[in-house]
C-alpha cells in the first residue's frame, strides 16, 4: 500500500475510534426506591410500599428466580404530620423456595414451632451476622426484623446469604439509596 493512501485512511480510523460509545451504565431509576400505593381490602387498609431491587451474587437453584427485592409497606402520616408514619412491615423476597428451619420458641404452649430461615447478611465494610428470620407464609420471603433494617437503612450496601430448599447457598446485594423519604414515611425510628 502507498504511503499517500495510508496517510488518508488514517484520520478515518481515529475518527472512529474518538466516536466509540462508552458501555451503558445502569439507569438511575434502578438505584431508587420504587413507591406504590395498596390496599389491604380484608383489613380496610391502605398503605406505602417501598420496593428496592437487587441482584443475585450466586444466584439460587431455580433458574427462573425473580430479582430479589426488598419491600416495605408504610402506613403513610396524615394531616400536619406527613412525616410520621408507620411501618408495617418490611420483606425481603428471595424469589425463589428457602430452606426453612423450625425453632422451639423460648416458652412452649403446646406443640407449635416458628419456621425461619437462617440468614447471613453484612452492611457495607461490618463484619458479616447470623440470624434467624420468620420466613413468609409463601416461603419465597423473609420478614426482616426492624433492627435488621435499620442497619440496611443507613448502609451504602448490603449482602444477604440463605439457603434454598435443596440446601444451596444463594447470595444477593443491594445498592441502598438515600433511605430519608423510606424513613421519614415509614417512621422507622419510633419505638
Amino acid at each position: 500500500m502507498k504511503p499517500a493512501a495510508l496517510f488518508l485512511l488514517l484520520p478515518l480510523v481515529w475518527a472512529s475510534c474518538g466516536f466509540a460509545q462508552p458501555p451503558p451504565q445502569p439507569s438511575a431509576s434502578a438505584k431508587l426506591w420504587q413507591q406504590s400505593q395498596n390496599t389491604d381490602a380484608a383489613r380496610s387498609l391502605t398503605f406505602t410500599r417501598f420496593t428496592l431491587t437487587g441482584k443475585f451474587l450466586a444466584p439460587p437453584h431455580d433458574q427462573a428466580a425473580n430479582r430479589p427485592a426488598l419491600a416495605l409497606d408504610c402506613i403513610p402520616g396524615t394531616g400536619s404530620h406527613p412525616h410520621k408514619g408507620k411501618w408495617l412491615a418490611a420483606n425481603l423476597l428471595a424469589g425463589s423456595a428457602l430452606k426453612i428451619v423450625y425453632v422451639e420458641p423460648e416458652e412452649i404452649h403446646g406443640t407449635s414451632y416458628f419456621p425461619k430461615v437462617v440468614v447471613r447478611y453484612r452492611t457495607d465494610a461490618a463484619r458479616e451476622e447470623e440470624d434467624k428470620w420468620a420466613a413468609g407464609t409463601d416461603k419465597t420471603s423473609i420478614s426482616v426484623p426492624k433492627d435488621a433494617l435499620k442497619k440496611i437503612l443507613r448502609a451504602h450496601s448490603v449482602t444477604i446469604s440463605a439457603e434454598d430448599d435443596r440446601g444451596s447457598q444463594f447470595a444477593m446485594q443491594f445498592d441502598v439509596p438515600d433511605p430519608t423519604p423510606v424513613e421519614d414515611a415509614c417512621n422507622v425510628d419510633e419505638r
